[in-house]
C-alpha cells in the first residue's frame, strides 16, 4: 500500500498502529518533484547565491537558471494553490506498507481514519 500524509508525525502514528497488525514491512519517506533534501543550510535571501525561488522554498538543488525558472512556476514554490482537487495537494510524506491481504481492510481503515490518502 502507498499512503500519503501531510506530516511525518501523522505517518508515524499510523505506522505504530499498523505494526500492531503485524505488517511484513513499512517505511516512511519524504518525496519531492525536485532534487535536493531538507533545508539544512541557512541563507540570507539578499546576499546568498540563489538559483531560483524553488531553491529557497523547497531546497531544490537546481543546476541552472532555466531549471530554476521552470521550478518557480510550481504552485508549491510560491505557496499559492493551483486549485487541484485530487487529494494529494500538500502531501509529501509517503508511507509504504507491505502486508498480508487478510489485514488489508483493517489497514485501510487505520490509514483513512488518520487522514491518509491511499
Amino acid at each position: 500500500m502507498l499512503a500519503y500524509f501531510k506530516s511525518p508525525e501523522e505517518a508515524e502514528g499510523v505506522a505504530k498502529k499498523l505494526q500492531a497488525l503485524r505488517v511484513a514491512d513499512l517505511s516512511i519517506d519524504r518525496f519531492s518533484a525536485y532534487p535536493g533534501g531538507e533545508l539544512n543550510d541557512t541563507m540570507h535571501p539578499l546576499t546568498g547565491d540563489i538559483v531560483s525561488l524553488t531553491s529557497m522554498t523547497q531546497n531544490a538543488s537546481l543546476t541552472n537558471r532555466s531549471a530554476g525558472i521552470l521550478g518557480a512556476v510550481d504552485p508549491s514554490a510560491s505557496g499559492m494553490s493551483d486549485g487541484r482537487q485530487d487529494g494529494l495537494e500538500g502531501r509529501d510524506i509517503l508511507l509504504t506498507v507491505v502486508l498480508d491481504e487478510n489485514i488489508f481492510d483493517q489497514a485501510m481503515s487505520i490509514i483513512e481514519g488518520a487522514g491518509g490518502f491511499v
